[in-house]
């Protein structure tokens, strides 16, 4: 007999992020992109309860929406920041990202709610919904 415990997946996986044209993002040194900082994150995934209890949250935020007379409809800011929210907190880390002052899940939300780089939150949604994201085996950077 052979254990199933043995295809278990890792709870976090990191993802290099890329730009709008595919490049592969790096923080800006002195003379240009520094290749041994590559911009990335640390992402919780389907395996991990962080990424359960922030769907968890997400149901509910749905469910009480519909509890509201008649309000089933969101706007598309309504929809930017729920989306934010769960994928704010499927967030360990960002590696070589800076935006203001802004710190751990602050910092993680105001970039995944800004429109001009929402390349950025499709990535991450892309990858933690990919279980093979996960596995022992995967590195994405």
């Amino acid at each position: 007999m052979s254990n199933i415990s043995k295809y278990a997946v890792t709870q976090t996986s990191r993802l290099h992020f890329t730009s709008a044209d595919d490049e592969l993002l790096y923080d800006d040194g002195a003379n240009g992109p520094d290749k041994s900082k590559p911009m990335a994150a640390n992402l919780y995934g389907p395996g991990s309860k962080q990424y359960g209890k922030a769907q968890a949250a997400q149901q509910n935020r749905l469910l009480d929406k519909l509890k509201k007379k008649g309000k089933t409809s969101q706007t598309a800011d309504e929809k930017l920041e729920e989306q934010a929210e769960f994928l704010a907190e499927c967030t360990e880390s960002f590696e070589n990202i800076t935006e203001s002052d802004l710190v751990g899940r602050e910092l993680f939300k105001a970039i995944y709610m800004d429109r001009e780089i929402g390349f950025i939150a499709e990535q991450v949604a892309k990858h933690i919904g990919e279980w093979g994201n996960f596995t022992k085996g995967s590195t994405m950077s």
